[in-house]
């Protein structure tokens, strides 16, 4: 069983010369925009395991040197992977902890009972698996009050300095650029204090803890303690974090980024994995530090970066652009600029289509969805019951008009991200009508006022009774339904698939099983699609598309043998939480103004999940905002480039499945 399939999506045919390359004047010509040592690895388990090895190493020299070493250490998500490399190592007898003393960066305050606690996570992942002496472990107190917080933040520090100092500092560079619990606005000679956290940091740890109630401040150790570490080790792992490790390593060190002040320090390194590092300029621009290996992806991205550096549509640029900001390669390989503007012109415009399901009869060479069969089977794999019309329904709406065989499969119930306030109100309008139709009974009174009380007394962090999570997937489904009925999408045609993994009634997951697998194969074995359209948003913060998509990849993998399977195509889509860039665009649908409008009417449908949502993430846009400003922006990057002006446009990239 494959269940990771979505972590070997290759958008991109990233050559290892630009991350790994064989010398040391190679590697100096590509990171000259780097301001500190950074190291990319294909994967995060590598990186994990370059991190563990090289602080095994440390351990050794340092023990060696001085009798002991000095770990200060975080509990970040990234590090986890770090922490069990580390611990095979410990079994394997290749690294002694005996010695190792170790200081947490940060502690939630107040702690809380059944709340966060970062030495709790420190143990779990690293501390209770290894030979560290209980002894050596140091941590905030838990009994320090906000009265004597200085005092104590003090000795914390001369606690560090009567050890000789911090050896190796070890954290994660957090979503805003964070460094243990070090905010934007923390400066380089911040030091040991109480920090307030701000909604988007509290937000991420009530996803990482899988608690509701977040302390608002926290003990952490300041960036001048941080720093003043004989080596400084982080890291960061996924595409959700390219935008700040491009301000971290690659931009002026400031406060607004604390990570970025690893620049200042003589024995900071940096470690990523290609998606993080792909806003970086060696992985996204590679023309300005390197020769580069061109294809056509690479080629459409640095014209589309040609035009925007000169506000210059692609059929505009001439010789002098191309040689004036660097790209006379593509001069060498294709002879003039024209050659290059219309190959990429053409590209583009191929992209464009108003037949998303493909257009019968029609001459398909130049469409990004062939003409036959038509109509098609389709079928649309939503992870939550409103994905589908928030990422693509403008086009869902096409494929339904243009007589498709569409069919919605809701992959999640979505439960627990309808409001409790929702839920109260159906109970409020059901009270009132139950007498009317006769629906007044004592099962139906048991039901309302057991509700509501447990709604009384549900503190911060509760999970819902089962019959809770029934009644807001009902919500869900209704919601669903509705969108559905009003895009014209046949009531057959609705799946509420709900995969167990999601069950859990917490804002944790469980793990994607056979179970969930065999569900999503069912239906496509049911359906026989020619056609698939499934989610591509894996920055998806809380995790839920990607284990989705996971799911349906893995079916994809083991039905890939069957006849049918080898005449469907597979779409990606994205727009919750992010668009694609455009030079990874295969298909772009235009949406008119009516058509935007009836998008955001289908969108609305979806009433709880309106202002009172609870997992709108750290966009403070509603979801039906940020699809049209998403889809606004694509139509005007394509109009900016020469092409097409339309009012909207849904992006879209095609999976290929993995073969044998």
């Amino acid at each position: 069983m494959k269940t990771n399939l979505s972590s070997q999506i290759k958008l991109d045919r990233i050559p290892r010369k630009y991350y790994d390359p064989e010398s040391e004047i190679e590697l100096t010509a590509l990171t000259r925009e780097e301001k500190v040592y950074t190291r990319i690895f294909e994967t995060a388990a590598d990186g994990s395991r370059f991190l563990a090895e090289n602080i095994a190493r440390y351990i050794k020299g340092y023990v060696e040197e001085k009798g002991k070493c000095v770990l200060a250490l975080g509990a970040g998500l990234s590090t986890r992977n770090v922490y069990t490399e580390l611990i095979a190592m410990y079994n394997e007898g290749a690294v002694d902890f005996s010695n190792v003393i170790v200081y947490n960066t940060g502690e939630f305050f107040p702690l809380v009972n059944n709340g966060p606690c970062t030495l709790k996570r420190l143990k779990e992942l690293f501390l209770d698996h290894v030979n560290i002496k209980p002894e050596n472990v140091r941590t905030i107190n838990a009994a320090v009050t906000k009265e004597n917080m200085y005092e104590y933040c003090k000795a914390y520090e001369q606690s560090i300095a009567d050890e000789g100092g911090i050896d190796i500092t070890l954290c994660e560079i957090g979503a805003q650029g964070t460094l243990a619990f070090n905010e934007p606005g923390s400066s380089a000679s911040s030091l040991c204090r109480l920090v307030l956290l701000d909604s988007d940091t509290r937000h991420n740890i009530a996803s990482d803890y899988n608690c509701e109630n977040v302390p608002t401040t926290a003990i952490t150790l300041g960036i001048n303690n941080l720093l003043s570490a004989r080596r400084i080790l982080t890291m960061a792992w996924g595409e959700h974090r390219a935008a700040i490790v491009k301000k971290t390593v690659e931009e002026a060190a400031s406060s607004a980024v604390p990570a970025s002040f690893i620049q200042n320090h003589p024995h900071a390194k940096v470690v990523l994995d290609l998606p993080a590092a792909e806003d970086l300029t060696r992985i996204s621009q590679p023309w300005k530090v390197t020769s580069c290996e061109w294809n056509d992806k690479l080629i459409r991205r640095a014209i589309v970066w040609l035009c925007y550096m000169t506000g210059k549509p692609i059929l505009k640029l001439t010789d002098k652009d191309y040689n004036d900001w660097g790209l006379g390669e593509l001069l060498a390989l294709y002879g003039s600029a024209y050659n290059v503007n219309i190959k990429i012109f053409n590209d583009l415009q191929h992209t464009i289509t108003g037949w998303p399901g493909g257009k019968p009869n029609a001459d398909d060479t130049y469409r990004p969805e062939r003409a036959n069969p038509y109509p098609k089977r389709v079928i649309v794999f939503s992870p939550h019951p409103d994905d589908d019309v928030i990422s693509m329904g403008g086009t869902l709406k096409r494929l339904v008009d243009q007589k498709h065989d569409v069919h919605v499969a809701y992959e999640t119930s979505g439960n627990i991200a309808v409001g409790d306030e929702d839920m109260i109100r159906y109970f409020l309008m059901m009270d009132k009508i139950a007498p009317m139709f006769g629906f007044k009974t004592e099962g139906y009174d048991k039901l309302s006022e057991g509700v509501k009380a447990f709604i009384k007394q549900k503190e911060s962090g509760d999970m819902d009774s089962a019959e809770i999570r029934e009644i807001k997937t009902m919500i869900r489904q209704a919601e669903a339904t509705i969108a559905c009925n009003y895009i014209g999408v046949k009531p057959e045609n609705i799946h509420f698939l709900r995969l167990p993994f999601y069950e859990t009634g917490t804002i944790k997951k469980g793990e994607l099983t056979e179970k969930d697998i065999e569900i999503v194969k069912h239906l496509l074995e049911e359906v026989k699609p020619q056609q698939i359209f499934v989610a591509g948003d894996l920055a998806d913060p809380h995790g839920t598309h990607r284990v989705c998509t996971d799911a349906v990849l893995a079916a994809i993998y083991e039905l890939r043998n069957e006849p049918w399977l080898q005449d469907c195509r597979i779409w990606m889509y994205r727009g919750a939480w992010a668009e694609w860039e455009i030079d990874h665009i295969e298909m772009a649908v235009p949406i008119s103004p009516e058509e935007l409008r009836f998008k955001r009417n289908s969108i609305l449908k979806h009433q709880s999940q309106m202002e009172n949502a609870p997992f709108l993430g750290d966009d403070d846009r509603l979801f039906w905002q940020r699809a049209e400003d998403r889809n606004r922006a694509t139509a005007k990057l394509y109009e900016d480039l020469g092409l097409a002006s339309y009012e909207a446009m849904e992006a879209f990239v095609q999976y290929h499945p993995i073969k044998d």
